[in-house]
């Protein structure tokens, strides 16, 4: 059967001050009425039904996500002692899905994504279903529309038959985000996708390339699969997780797996990573600023994204400006500076101020 994995256990460091350790990005409003992980749980129906979508989270965070879809089963959460990269994420949880299901076809995806056009995602999911129980480990391309510098690309090789309506294609290589030039070479070329992170398999040809590329990794893991359903799981994912080298699913195994395939798609997709992923997502008014929440008086405003709290906030005479209120914390962001926004907490760290982190 076909399962979905949402992984959302990231951190959302660039989105401080309101992405904190205790309600992390995922778990915020931060476009429309629900939270980012609302929006990954709900445009899934009608694919999968709720016991058949999954979530990779940390201990701290699972009663926070889970009363937000009360529905989702409990079990279905699957707890990383501690964070170790997308790959150990998505290993840790095929072989909780091969206990549960040995033949399933695994969908993985983020909760800190916003697609625009759900339908278009669900089809195109579908299809990529189909791709998978082929065999070839799939991931869906963002056909770009600008040469972006933020993203990793993959090369669109040998066109394979056309799936549902979509043009398939196998994955000649993965690109680590680019310079400009070679961004903007990639695009004239029209034969690169931006890499979305979302990703289709088998759960049997996943582990595969786990034993192939991972073997160190694969072997823990196979500690960890034969004390699923015994008293004795905790203490050892306790014992051998720290162990764990830390290894992004691309770098671990995408770059050298065997028969990947690419669909690229349009769905207005964007990965919700910094306040500015967030400028391009909201609604601006005719000076181009973008007010959310509390009580605003601009003068002389302009291009300006304000994310208010409780206070009234106002700004004078500004112009390409992030203010976020969090009411014990106050950004104040160039739009050309919004990447440092990590660097903020990295000071914060040093300093100990856990009360702000």
């Amino acid at each position: 059967m076909d399962h979905a994995l949402i992984m959302a256990g990231g951190a959302g460091t660039r989105l401080w001050p309101l992405s904190r350790e205790n309600r992390p990005k995922q778990a915020l409003k931060l476009v429309g009425e629900a939270t980012l992980f609302q929006h990954a749980v709900r445009r899934l129906a009608p694919l999968f039904p709720l016991e058949r979508i999954w979530v990779v989270t940390r201990a701290e965070h699972v009663e926070l996500l889970a009363a937000q879809v009360p529905d989702l089963p409990r079990q279905n959460f699957i707890v990383e002692p501690e964070g170790r990269g997308t790959a150990p994420a998505i290993g840790l949880a095929a072989v909780h899905l091969q206990r549960r299901d040995p033949q399933a076809v695994m969908a993985v995806l983020t909760a800190d994504h916003y697609i625009s056009n759900t339908e278009r995602f669900r089809q195109v999911l579908a299809a990529a279903l189909e791709v998978a129980r082929r065999g070839f480990l799939v991931t869906l391309g963002i056909q770009p529309s600008a040469p972006s510098t933020g993203y990793g690309y993959i090369e669109q090789g040998q066109p394979l038959k056309p799936v549902q309506g979509f043009d398939v294609y196998r994955a000649v290589r993965f690109t680590e985000k680019p310079d400009r030039q070679t961004a903007e070479r990639m695009l004239a070329s029209g034969a690169f996708s931006w890499n979305s992170g979302m990703f289709i398999w088998r759960i049997e040809r996943i582990l595969d390339e786990f034993a192939r590329q991972m073997p160190d990794f694969y072997a823990q893991l196979q500690q960890v699969a034969a004390a699923l359903g015994t008293q004795a799981y905790p203490a050892v994912i306790e014992r051998v997780w720290p162990q764990v080298t830390k290894q992004t699913i691309d770098y671990g195994v995408m770059e050298g797996a065997r028969d990947v395939a690419v669909i690229p798609v349009e769905m207005g997709w964007a990965d919700v990573g910094s306040w500015g992923s967030l400028v391009d997502l909201l609604p601006a008014n005719e000076n181009g600023n973008i007010l959310v929440g509390s009580q605003h008086i601009l003068l002389e405003a302009q291009n300006t994204l304000i994310f208010g709290g409780e206070r009234l906030i106002a700004a004078i005479g500004v112009s390409d400006l992030i203010i976020v209120d969090a009411g014990d914390a106050l950004l104040i962001c160039h739009k050309n500076h919004e990447q440092q926004v990590k660097e903020v907490v990295e000071i914060l760290k040093q300093q100990k101020r856990l009360d702000l982190i």
